[in-house]
């Protein structure tokens, strides 16, 4: 079965760090570009970042860049979302997901273009 399951997500203060981790089961990730949504309640799914396959290329969100950094380890099969500097609205339910090329990094983050999701991990910001 291919599954993508997020893990990290939890209660942080303003200020505070995560750190999100995607692992991949069932295929190889490394095949895959990857990326990291959050939804919200009562908004619109949207893309942070994105990572090549090799990892050399990386878009974020203006409201992300600078605080959070996307990685991928394709030998562990497993991809990450440093979260720093955290903000009361990056409350959210956050998702990885795995988009097979042409697609490229800034399409699949901009319309949501993914194979593979997972099931969400939730990030709550909280004083």
């Amino acid at each position: 079965q291919l599954q993508l399951v997020e893990s990290g997500g939890g209660l942080v203060q303003p200020g505070g760090s995560l750190r999100l981790s995607c692992a991949a089961s069932g295929f190889t990730l490394d095949y895959y570009l990857i990326g990291w949504f959050r939804q919200a309640p009562g908004k619109e799914r949207e893309g942070i970042s994105c990572i090549s396959r090799s990892g050399r290329n990386t878009n974020y969100t203006d409201s992300v860049k600078g605080r959070f950094t996307i990685s991928r380890d394709n030998a562990k099969n497993t991809a990450y979302l440093q979260m720093n500097s955290l903000k009361l609205e990056d409350t959210a339910v956050y998702y990885c997901a795995a988009a097979v090329p042409p697609t490229s990094i800034q399409a699949m983050c901009a319309h949501a273009r993914a194979d593979y999701w997972g099931q969400g991990t939730q990030v709550t910001v909280s004083l």
